[in-house]
């Protein structure tokens, strides 16, 4: 402030002139490549929005589409349009987008080696969203873990388990085992399995469990149900019922018909065998003589005193 109290009115002048015409330049300069940054930025995220939207809604019109891909889609397409738009903004204010491609590339390559494994589940994520072994709300077995289809995401599949319980698992474990899906099909097999004694009348108990499949009309036609002896076992033998129903029923026709046919054997008096125990209490083994243990010798009668 002391040097600058000394200078003359010319000079304060000058400095001053100087100090405007370095704003005005800087504003000249830069003033508009900021100002389109931030054009570019605020119409970039609208276009990406809009994109992210009506993909959205184009897989929501269309029965074809797994909602599961129509997720991925419209978030990929959103953050591909913001990476642009991000890319450009670096290039108004003159910085070389060729090299900030290939620091990203490099960087992209560390941070993949970093996180293989990782990198695998989502691998296994994209197979999963792509080929579509299952979808979201089938039942499932996979990766150790039976339950309805919650989310299929990059990284992990959520399942709800028949108890209610939530499990997470991770895509590779999926993608890399076997996958059942319950529900993919309309139709199943059920197959209800009768142990019976040799004791009694297997030509009765087929002609029950016979009668009871024809009278249930969830039970259908096609392909026939079969009825017959499976195996002969120590226990008793075995009466088996393959029957096809259609998927919302199976649970419900498996209990339904275990309940008929246990009245009906009941009712017939046809024991069903099961597996029976038998536990033997043996004697205590006797204790051989040896010579730590001598056997018990007869005591000599009492002599008498003379």
């Amino acid at each position: 402030m002391e040097e600058f109290a000394k200078l003359n009115p010319a000079q304060i002048e000058r400095h001053i002139s100087k100090a405007v015409d370095t704003f005005l330049e800087v504003i000249t300069t830069y003033g508009l490549k900021v100002i389109g940054a931030i054009i570019i930025l605020i119409v970039g995220y609208t276009i990406a929005n809009i994109v992210h939207r009506s993909i959205q809604r184009a897989g929501g019109r269309s029965k074809r589409i797994d909602q599961t891909i129509t997720t991925f889609a419209a978030s990929a397409a959103k953050y591909l349009v913001i990476i642009f738009t991000l890319i450009s903004v670096l290039g108004s204010f003159g910085v070389q987008t060729t090299s900030f491609v290939a620091i990203l590339g490099a960087a992209g390559l560390a941070i993949g080696l970093a996180l293989q494994g990782t990198l695998s589940h989502v691998a296994s994520g994209l197979m999963l969203v792509f080929f579509r072994p299952f979808r979201v709300g089938e039942f499932i077995e996979a990766g150790g873990v039976s339950g309805t289809v919650r989310s299929i995401t990059l990284f992990v599949t959520q399942i709800d388990t028949a108890d209610n319980v939530h499990v997470v698992v991770p895509n590779g474990l999926i993608w890399s085992g076997n996958m059942k899906n319950f529900s993919r099909n309309p139709t199943r097999r059920l197959e209800l399995k009768y142990l019976l004694s040799y004791v009694d009348d297997a030509t009765l108990a087929l002609r029950l469990v016979h009668e009871i499949v024809s009278r249930d009309e969830r039970v259908l036609e096609e392909p026939p149900p079969q009825i017959g002896l499976m195996s002969f076992a120590d226990i008793g033998i075995t009466v088996v019922a393959q029957v096809w129903v259609k998927q919302p029923h199976v649970q419900a026709v498996q209990f339904d018909m275990n309940r008929a046919v246990k009245e009906s054997f009941d009712k017939h008096e046809i024991t069903m065998s099961f597996a029976q125990r038998r536990g033997l209490i043996q004697p205590p083994t006797p204790t051989l003589p040896t010579p730590l243990n001598p056997p018990d010798m007869p005591k000599p009668p009492p002599q008498g005193t003379f």
